[in-house]
């Protein structure tokens, strides 16, 4: 039997499917192994592991610690006499950062050394209505970023340059306007996402955009999304990039968890238009979405209330439930291992293919 051109082009766009359904298929996690390392009575929101053994962690009533293995070593910091609640959290090589909600925000800077903390020193202080942080990373060790609601008109954004050791806030000059019920939440310390040179920064309530500067922080545009917005808790709550093109991101309504409608979007443009994904499937409303390392964009796992563990094989188009345990934030270690916090809680996670 002989293929006329147009049918050998058909199959082999078949076969090419054919070899990317089994692709995605053997990567799948079908299952997860949850182990508590921590308990207390904390809500957990931040998390930065140094290893899989190892990760430091920020909660309220002003306690930060590293768990090593299942020994806690831990610090309660206060202001003033006031305690702390940190929700936002990051690490370089040699010095963990902690910062604060609310006024006043306080920003900490903690050396360790292997297991242990030698010195902490504050180094950025900022107090007034409506000073709000939700979220904190570093680009390498020398340069780093963190974001809060906006002030003055626009996102509240503080920069690093030199390590860590001093912060300098960016002028609405250069930071797009911010509209009226626009915010930032501070749900999982992952509404800002870096790689290479890029930052982007996920906004929600009256409008649900995504703000991307390509240089670390030099210059800024703003997107729109299709995720839900209009509400004081409806928005984008999570955002992970793989590369400087593809991206993802979640959330939806704080208040109606189980809708399924416009929380999850995927972009493939550096964020600068978003494609809607699993439209009435589940999961519903999410604190916190990672992708998975060594699984080439295609892996993903999301967390939340009220309902468990999810994981995509396809970027995002659709998700299987492997656990009914409940965190609010997940960081990954390795391509198997990751850590996830939560009410009382902080866990070790091993996935299973």
């Amino acid at each position: 039997m002989f293929l006329s051109f147009k049918e050998f082009t058909a199959c082999v766009l078949a076969a090419c499917l054919f070899v990317s359904c089994q692709k995605e298929s053997r990567e799948r996690f079908t299952s997860v192994e949850v182990t508590p390392v921590y308990i207390d009575s904390v809500n957990v929101r931040a998390l930065a592991p140094l290893d899989e053994n190892r990760v430091w962690f920020g909660a309220n009533h002003g306690k930060v610690g590293l768990i090593d293995n299942d020994t806690p070593k831990l610090a309660i910091i206060k202001y003033e006499d006031k305690l702390l609640h940190f929700r936002s959290i990051a690490r370089t090589e040699n010095a963990v950062f902690v910062l604060s909600i609310a006024s006043p925000a306080v920003l900490y800077k903690i050396g360790f050394n292997d297991k242990k903390a030698t010195n902490i020193e504050m180094v950025y202080h900022e107090s007034g209505e409506g000073v709000f942080y939700d979220s904190m990373r570093f680009w390498n060790d020398q340069e780093g970023i963190a974001i809060g609601d906006p002030m003055d008109d626009c996102m509240a954004i503080i920069i690093t340059r030199d390590g860590g050791n001093s912060w300098t806030k960016l002028s609405c000059d250069v930071v797009p306007k911010a509209e009226k019920g626009e915010v930032a939440f501070a749900a999982s310390n992952s509404n800002i996402a870096v790689y290479d040179t890029h930052a982007w920064i996920a906004t929600g309530g009256s409008n649900s955009r995504v703000y991307h500067t390509p240089d670390k922080g030099n210059t800024w545009e703003v997107y729109d999304t299709p995720i839900i917005k209009g509400g004081p808790m409806t928005g984008i709550f999570t955002i992970d990039f793989w590369d400087e093109n593809r991206g993802i991101i979640l959330g939806g309504d704080w208040k109606q968890q189980d809708n399924k409608v416009a929380n999850k979007a995927i972009t493939t443009d550096g964020g600068k238009t978003w494609k809607l994904v699993g439209e009435n499937m589940e999961p519903g409303y999410r604190t916190s979405v990672r992708y998975v390392p060594g699984m080439d964009g295609l892996g993903v796992v999301a967390v939340g209330p009220p309902n468990g563990i999810y994981f995509s094989g396809n970027g995002g188009e659709a998700w299987d439930k492997i656990s009914d345990d409940v965190f609010f934030a997940i960081e990954f270690v390795n391509d198997s291992i990751a850590f996830a916090s939560g009410e009382n809680k902080i866990s070790k996670l091993v996935f299973k293919k």
